[in-house]
């Protein structure tokens, strides 16, 4: 009998402790919920993070890519991305210099855009390829193999939009092996938050901190 009871009272304390457990559980679950919330609750309680270090670039022009992403009439124009469109001159001028420089130059088109839509002003020379796609220039179009044909270990980003294309071809040309290189000058989005994340996730995330890095067009040598 006092071993039958001894047991019972064994398996009561274990019940009550798993019930405990999850109490506590389920109580800190509510506190997260109710005291602190999601990030769309603490949205406005988000602080802005120090701004993002530019740094001097070197690079070799014989193994450099200039990048020019969707620089067309229909993303970048004073009605959908003023920024963009004052972004053009910086663009310009550093085409300029990478031409003179040797510098291999490639394009990118939106899923909607033409040859014919890219702005007059950095419109690609005859010998300068164009790659069509969405936001990443490296999904279903040549520009991997174009690059590594040239031997192309370096390339630099600029373009419209940044939270669009800049990121995520910055992104895949990272986990290609490819060093990264964007100047903040030649980026631009509808938003300054777009710039000022797209800004920050380079230099932070995963897929691309540890071969991006941030600049200006001038801060750039060959």
């Amino acid at each position: 009998m006092k071993k039958t009871v001894t047991v019972k009272h064994t398996v009561m304390v274990s019940i009550l402790a798993v019930i405990a457990v999850a109490v506590c559980l389920l109580g800190g679950v509510k506190s997260y919920a109710g005291s602190d919330g999601t990030i769309v609750d603490l949205w406005n309680k988000a602080k802005t993070p120090d701004a993002v270090e530019l740094k001097e670039v070197n690079l070799d022009p014989h193994t450099t890519a200039f990048l020019i992403l969707d620089i067309e009439k229909r993303t970048c124009n004073l009605e959908r991305r003023p920024r963009c469109v004052a972004s053009v001159p910086n663009i310009k001028k550093f085409l300029d210099r990478a031409r003179k420089q040797g510098l291999f130059v490639v394009y990118s088109l939106t899923n909607a855009g033409t040859p014919e839509t890219i702005i007059t002003n950095v419109a690609p020379a005859a010998d300068e390829p164009i790659v069509k796609s969405s936001v990443d220039k490296f999904y279903n179009t040549e520009l991997e193999t174009i690059l590594r044909e040239r031997k192309i270990t370096s390339v630099i980003i600029s373009g419209t939009t940044a939270e669009g294309a800049v990121i995520h071809t910055a992104t895949a040309a990272s986990m290609r092996g490819f060093n990264v290189i964007v100047p903040v000058d030649g980026i631009s989005a509808g938003t300054l938050y777009a710039e000022q994340y797209t800004a920050w996730h380079l230099v932070n995330a995963p897929g691309s901190r540890k071969s991006t890095t941030l600049t200006e067009f001038d801060l750039i040598e060959f």
